[in-house]
């Protein structure tokens, strides 16, 4: 089982660049979009019907939103955390499978100024504490633009960024809950090392020169990782600042 996450950076646009390819050649079982920017009746008749697809869109047009393409009907849908606060920009879409359940995030980012600081404080409270509920009923696997580079080896310039949005004492704290929750971070259970990334800014040539962060992830349920097969970047992927993520399970 195959599953894909990519933040797309607004699907319109990637539709007119290497999107469908992408999708024929990395054949997801299972492909978790975030930032789709779009409402299904814009895009949905594009691409192939052997998959479902499934929205949850940001109550502001063209802003935000959650996607999931499954080749395999989940059991239930959800979209949200149950918390009005939360719910209004479309960044969690929830599907029940068997044996686990698929929450794909796009994760508030703090902005420049760090003016959303104090809300990106209080997402990570409540998700953390949905992702338990979750996980009272079966194990879960969380994937998509989590909006911080965890550790030192997850960019390419830390000290230069230790105060930077993406990069806070406050985020990397929150990231670090999700650890200390029993939650693996899939990547580092194949990659030790630091220069993988999974988001590049536009200026300066920086994807040319792998000056990134690596922000987007695949974290599971410990109970799930005698399943876990692979994990891995796809970074030669392009049509958005960031790239395809994914992991295999058995």
């Amino acid at each position: 089982m195959k599953l894909i996450s990519w933040n797309v950076n607004g699907l319109r646009a990637i539709l007119k660049k290497n999107f469908l390819e992408y999708l024929a050649d990395e054949k997801p079982d299972i492909l978790c979009l975030q930032e789709t920017k779009a409402e299904p009746d814009q895009v949905e008749a594009l691409w192939p019907g052997h998959y479902t697809t499934y929205w949850n869109c940001a109550a502001k047009k063209g802003y935000s939103g959650t996607a999931i393409f499954t080749r395999h009907r989940p059991l239930h849908l959800t979209r949200g955390i149950g918390i009005e606060e939360h719910d209004q920009e479309g960044r969690v879409l929830t599907a029940e499978f068997e044996t686990y359940y698929l929450v794909n995030v796009y994760v508030p980012n703090s902005q420049r100024e760090l003016t959303r600081l104090p809300y990106r404080q209080r997402w990570d409270i409540d998700f953390l504490a949905y992702l338990k509920r979750l996980e009272l009923q079966k194990p879960v696997v969380i994937c998509g633009d989590l909006n911080v580079a965890h550790t030192e080896i997850d960019l390419a310039n830390p000290k230069a960024n230790v105060r930077n949005h993406g990069f806070t004492p406050e985020e990397r704290s929150g990231f670090e809950t999700l650890m200390k929750a029993g939650f693996l971070d899939t990547f580092r259970q194949f990659h030790a090392g630091g220069g993988h990334y999974t988001w590049w800014s536009p200026m300066a040539g920086a994807r040319s020169r792998n000056v990134g962060w690596r922000i987007d992830y695949f974290l599971i349920s410990a109970a799930l990782r005698p399943r876990l097969k692979d994990a891995f970047i796809r970074s030669k992927v392009l049509g958005s600042d960031h790239c395809p993520v994914g992991i295999e399970l058995v």
